[in-house]
């Protein structure tokens, strides 16, 4: 007698449980046969080489490269003169801003000293400076010490009077001046490169009307 089980097929058990009971992680659904044909073709095309006219090879970037210094064009040209203007223009900035804070260290510093120097100039119109006498020659070397650091005295008997120069604290009409004039020094002004330190203050002879 046969055996009816020979006769049929066995069974096919198909897992479709989402979590694998072995390893306890989420299965992935198996991709239909077009989607695999699809990936397969697009993976043959990556891996394949392109065209040879739209592949760069190096030397041709370098020739590029040395084509546009050889041959600039208008807007580097451009960029070129507008960063060489910004940068002139920067360092000229940089160099009247430093004299600006040259001048303002060394004026602070020499300004301690006018009162001396003004001692200096009464001592020499009382006739103390005269001669070479040790404080005639301590006068001439801290004169010629603040001159070397820019200062530069004014203020003089008969010179015409600048408002913007000299600070009149008297006045004197005189027939013998046609325009108002110094007729005397009181305090020398004093100059720091081309800035006005401090005013002289001077005695003014204006003409008789």
């Amino acid at each position: 007698m046969t055996d009816e089980n020979q006769n049929h097929d066995e069974p096919v058990i198909r897992d479709k449980r989402r979590i694998d009971p072995e390893t306890g992680e989420v299965r992935q659904p198996a991709p239909d046969a077009g989607e695999a044909t699809d990936a397969a073709a697009d993976a043959a095309a990556a891996s394949a080489p392109a065209d040879d006219d739209d592949v760069l090879t190096v030397d041709d970037i370098l020739n590029a490269a040395q084509a546009e210094v050889q041959e600039p064009t208008d807007e580097h040209l451009a960029d070129l003169k507008r960063v060489t203007a910004e940068y002139a223009n920067y360092r000229k900035r940089t160099e009247a801003n430093r004299e600006v804070e040259r001048e303002r260290a060394v004026g602070a510093a020499v300004a301690v000293l006018l009162p001396v120097l003004d001692d200096l100039d009464r001592a020499e119109k009382h006739g103390d400076l005269e001669g070479d006498a040790p404080f005639a020659t301590i006068a001439a070397k801290l004169r010629a010490a603040v001159e070397k650091l820019g200062l530069t005295p004014f203020g003089e008997v008969g010179e015409p009077f600048d408002p913007t120069r000299h600070e009149a604290i008297f006045q004197q009409p005189s027939d013998e001046v046609d325009t108002d004039t110094v007729g005397d020094v009181v305090e020398t002004g004093y100059l720091l490169g081309g800035t006005l330190l401090r005013a002289a203050k001077v005695v003014v002879k204006t003409p008789q009307e």
